[in-house]
């Protein structure tokens, strides 16, 4: 019999097609899930301490501390290095090109007007992408230094850009810095956004840092997708203790003052449940 061999060709030809657009997702898919998986969570309910304003040695009891990219991982605990992804440094606005900051239909520079922080503008994959470049240089310093996850704060940014930004532009752009932290054998926080907190599969994030999920009722939302690897700060009394009384069994959970004061300042505070 004899053989149409062009036309066999064309079946193997789109048979390896379609074994592609099927194997090839799901394999990327289990390797990024592996990624994820290979990094080391902070343990849940464990004793923490939030030093973003300023290093000092960790209270007795604590296992877990967040500090800021510019300062070395705290010798014996689990380390959360913290980075302003989504909004600038009040002051560090020359640190990037102009047309990263965001700007609103009159050329002016939008702010987050409570701690006077611009607003990075991931409107655009590109833009996104070069956003991501220069965070990824703090996050890879992170690593070297030492710190086992990367707290990237301001994910909410999009509620305050006047509506300039949406919160899948968010998504997108944090999905990247999440591989990356993952790429550098680091896990990422997902910080606040309780509205979010459902696409954490997609969005690769591992954990979640939580201000103020006591005072506003919000403790639930992350462990709903993120279980007991949920760290709660509360700025006030009140807050501690619907926080401690919901879920002090279950997360880390600390007071600290508004400013996050090293120890030894006179605004310090420090409460735990």
């Amino acid at each position: 019999m004899r053989i149409d061999r062009s036309r066999s060709a064309l079946r193997l030809t789109a048979l390896s097609a379609l074994l592609t657009a099927v194997l090839v997702p799901s394999l990327a898919m289990d390797q990024a899930g592996a990624t994820a998986a290979a990094v080391s969570l902070p343990p849940a309910h464990a004793g923490f301490d939030y030093q973003i304003g300023g290093a000092y040695p960790p209270p007795a009891g604590v296992g877990v501390v967040s500090r800021d990219h510019t300062d070395a991982p705290a010798a014996g605990l689990y380390n959360i290095c913290y980075v302003n992804a989504f909004q600038v440094q009040p002051g560090d606005e020359g640190d990037w090109d102009s047309d990263l900051l965001l700007h609103d239909a009159n050329g002016k520079v939008v702010y987050d007007e409570d701690w006077g922080e611009a607003l990075l503008d991931t409107s655009t994959a590109a833009k996104r992408q070069r956003i991501a470049d220069k965070v990824d240089g703090w996050i890879d310093e992170c690593a070297t230094k030492g710190f086992q996850a990367i707290e990237p704060d301001n994910y909410d940014s999009y509620s305050r850009s006047k509506k300039l930004l949406t919160s899948g532009e968010a998504e997108s752009y944090i999905s990247l810095l999440s591989a990356h932290a993952h790429a550098d054998g680091l896990a990422i926080a997902q910080k606040n956004t309780s509205e979010l907190a459902g696409d954490r599969a997609s969005t690769g994030l591992d954990f979640a840092i939580a201000e103020e999920c006591g005072t506003y009722n919000e403790c639930g939302d992350y462990t709903a997708a993120f279980g007991d690897h949920v760290i709660v700060i509360e700025y006030t009394a009140k807050g501690l203790k619907k926080a401690c009384s919901g879920w002090g069994d279950e997360l880390s959970i600390v007071r600290r003052d508004l400013d996050v004061s090293p120890a030894g300042s006179p605004e310090y505070v420090r409460q735990t449940c």
